[in-house]
C-alpha cells in the first residue's frame, strides 16, 4: 500500500509540476523568453517541484487557519453569548456541513482518473492510501489552529484537541455512508454535486450554525463531548467498514466514466450542453435598437434564464436574511448597538460579499460558449469601433442584473442603520447606500474588462490564460484583506466611489486601444 501510494504521489505531482510549468509559460511577458523546450529542463522542473511541494503544505494548513480564523473565531466574537459555547457550537455544525461537502473518497478528480482508469493503479490500495493520507492533513493541519484559537475562545485545551478528531469522525462516517449506498443501490454519489435533500440539510445546519446563537442559544462543552463520543464511536465503526471494502475499482469506475466525471474537456462540454438547453429560441423575440447592440439585445432575450435566475434567487436569499436580521434587531434589544457599530464600520467587509455576489463570470463565459467564440473568426467584430460598442451594452446589462442584489443590500444596511439608532452624521446613510451600488458597478466593470483584455478561454471553454487567473486571484485577495478592516463608513465609502468612477474612466480607454489585439481565441 504504501508503495502504491508513493506512485499515485509521484503521479499526482508530475501532473502539478507540468501545470506549474504551463503556467508560468502563459505570463505574457515570459512566454516570449522561455523555449517550448521548457518541460525538459531540468532545473526548472526542479523548481516547480519545490513549488509543488510548498503548495502541498500550504493547502494542509491555509484553508483550515482562514476556516478556523474566520468562519468561527472572528464570528464568534460577534455574538452577545459566552464565547467558548459559541466556538464550539459554530465549530460542531461547519464540520457537519463539511462532512457532507468534502470526503474527498467521492471526488473524481483527474489524478484518480489517470492512476485508477489509464495506468491501473490497484484501485483498493489507492484509494486506502490517498484516503488515510487525507485524513492525516486534517489531523496535522487542523491541530495547531483548534489549539490557538481555541484557546483564544477560553476552550480548555484537552477539547481543541479533540476537536480535529471529530473532523476526521465525521468524513468516516459520511464516507462510509456513501459506500453503504453505494453497496445497496449500485449508484456512486458525487460529492461535486449534492442532491436536493442535501442542500436542505446544509441550509438548515447553516441555520443552525449562525442564528441560534444570535437567540442565545448554544451547545455547551457537555453537549459537544457527547456528541463527539458518539461521533468518534461511528467514526471507528465506519473506519473498519472503509478498510473492509473490497469493491473500489468497480465503483470508481463508475465515478470517473460516467457523466460525474470532471475531465476539463467532457466538464466543460457537459456545462455547453447545460447552457445550450436554457436558451430561449423565440421567434418572436426582436429589437428596436440597430447593429450590435441589436445583436446584443437578441443575445440577452434568448440567455435570459442563465442570466436571472442566479440574481433572482440571490435577491430572494439576500432579502430574507435582512429581515430576519431586521427583526432581530426589533425584537431583541442587546444586539441593536452592536449592529449599529458594525453599520459604522463594517462598510470594508461588504467588498468581499459584493465580490461574491457578482455575475461577472457568469455572464462573460456564457457570452464566450455561445456568442464569441463563433464572432471572433470575423475580422470586422475585431475592430475598435466594434469592440467598444459590444462593451458598453454588456457593460449595461452586467450592472443592471448585478444591481438588484446590490440595491436590496444598500437598502437593507441603510434600513438596518435607522433602526438600531441612526447617527448625527446624515451623510452615512448616504455613502452606506451608494458605496454599495459602487462596489456593484466596479466588480461589473472589472470582470468585462479581464474578459476584454485577457480573453482566457479556448475553443473548449476551458481556462488558458494564466494571467486571467493571477488578476482573479489578486482581485479574492484584495477583497479578502478588506474584511479584516474596520474603517469608518464615511471615508472608506467616498473613496470606493472616487476609485469605481476613476477605473471606470481608464478601462473604456484601455478596452478601446487594447482589446483588438487580446480579445481573441486562446489556442
Amino acid at each position: 500500500m504504501i508503495n502504491t501510494f508513493i506512485t499515485s504521489f509521484k503521479l499526482k505531482n508530475t501532473y502539478r509540476v507540468n501545470s506549474i510549468i504551463y503556467s508560468i509559460k502563459g505570463i505574457p511577458i515570459i512566454k516570449k523568453i522561455l523555449p517550448d523546450s521548457l518541460y525538459e529542463n531540468s532545473g526548472l522542473k526542479a523548481l516547480a517541484t519545490v513549488i509543488s511541494m510548498l503548495w502541498e503544505l500550504i493547502s494542509t494548513f491555509l484553508g483550515k487557519f482562514l476556516y478556523i480564523s474566520v468562519m468561527i473565531y472572528a464570528v464568534s466574537n460577534l455574538y452577545e453569548t459566552n464565547i467558548t459555547y459559541t466556538f464550539l457550537h459554530m465549530f460542531t455544525f461547519l464540520t457537519l456541513i463539511g462532512g457532507l461537502l468534502n470526503t474527498y473518497m467521492f471526488n473524481p478528480t483527474k489524478d484518480k482518473y489517470y492512476a485508477i482508469v489509464i495506468m491501473n493503479i490497484n484501485a483498493s490500495k489507492y484509494a486506502l492510501s490517498n484516503y488515510y493520507y487525507f485524513l492525516l492533513k486534517i489531523l496535522i493541519g487542523f491541530m495547531p489552529f483548534t489549539i490557538i484559537f481555541g484557546l483564544l475562545a477560553k476552550v480548555p485545551i484537552w477539547l481543541c484537541i479533540l476537536m480535529p478528531l471529530f473532523v476526521i469522525s465525521v468524513k468516516l462516517i459520511v464516507t462510509c455512508k456513501n459506500i453503504y449506498s453505494y453497496k445497496k443501490t449500485g449508484i456512486t454519489v458525487n460529492e461535486n454535486t449534492p442532491v436536493k435533500l442535501e442542500w436542505l440539510l446544509i441550509f438548515i445546519l447553516l441555520l443552525i450554525s449562525y442564528i441560534l446563537p444570535i437567540i442565545g442559544i448554544t451547545i455547551n462543552k457537555l453537549i459537544f463531548v457527547i456528541i463527539f463520543a458518539i461521533t468518534l464511536i461511528l467514526g471507528i465503526i465506519s473506519f473498519i467498514k472503509i478498510k473492509s471494502f473490497n469493491d473500489y475499482k468497480k465503483m470508481y469506475k463508475q465515478i470517473l466514466t460516467s457523466k460525474n466525471m470532471t475531465i476539463q474537456i467532457k466538464n466543460k462540454n457537459i456545462q455547453k450542453e447545460n447552457v445550450t438547453n436554457k436558451i430561449t429560441y423565440d421567434s418572436d423575440y426582436t429589437s428596436k435598437k440597430i447593429g450590435f447592440a441589436y445583436f446584443h439585445e437578441l443575445f440577452v432575450k434568448r440567455h435570459s434564464k442563465i442570466l436571472t435566475k442566479a440574481v433572482r434567487n440571490q435577491s430572494i436569499i439576500i432579502l430574507s436574511i435582512l429581515i430576519v436580521v431586521i427583526l432581530l434587531t426589533l425584537f431583541i434589544p442587546e444586539i441593536r448597538e452592536k449592529t449599529n457599530n458594525l453599520m459604522l464600520t463594517f462598510l470594508p467587509y461588504f467588498t468581499f460579499i459584493m465580490y461574491c455576489l457578482n455575475r461577472g463570470t457568469t455572464l462573460t463565459q456564457a457570452m464566450f460558449m455561445n456568442c464569441d467564440h463563433s464572432m471572433l473568426t470575423y475580422r470586422v467584430y475585431k475592430t475598435p469601433k466594434v469592440i467598444l460598442g459590444m462593451f458598453k451594452e454588456r457593460l449595461k446589462t452586467l450592472i443592471t442584473f448585478n444591481l438588484l442584489p446590490a440595491f436590496i443590500i444598500g437598502a437593507g444596511l441603510t434600513l438596518l442603520l435607522y433602526i438600531t439608532g441612526g447617527t448625527d452624521n446624515i451623510l452615512n446613510y448616504f455613502v452606506l447606500f451608494t458605496s454599495i451600488i459602487s462596489m456593484s458597478i466596479f466588480f461589473s466593470i472589472h470582470y468585462l474588462v479581464m474578459y476584454y483584455l485577457l480573453q482566457p478561454y479556448n475553443v473548449n471553454t476551458e481556462l488558458k490564460n494564466t494571467t486571467y487567473s493571477i488578476v482573479q486571484g489578486i482581485t479574492y485577495l484584495v477583497c479578502y484583506y478588506f474584511m479584516q478592516l474596520r474603517l469608518p463608513t464615511v471615508p472608506f465609502g467616498i473613496a470606493i466611489i472616487i476609485f469605481t468612477i476613476i477605473y471606470s474612466s481608464i478601462s473604456l480607454m484601455l478596452v478601446y486601444k487594447l482589446a483588438p489585439k487580446t480579445f481573441k481565441i486562446r489556442l
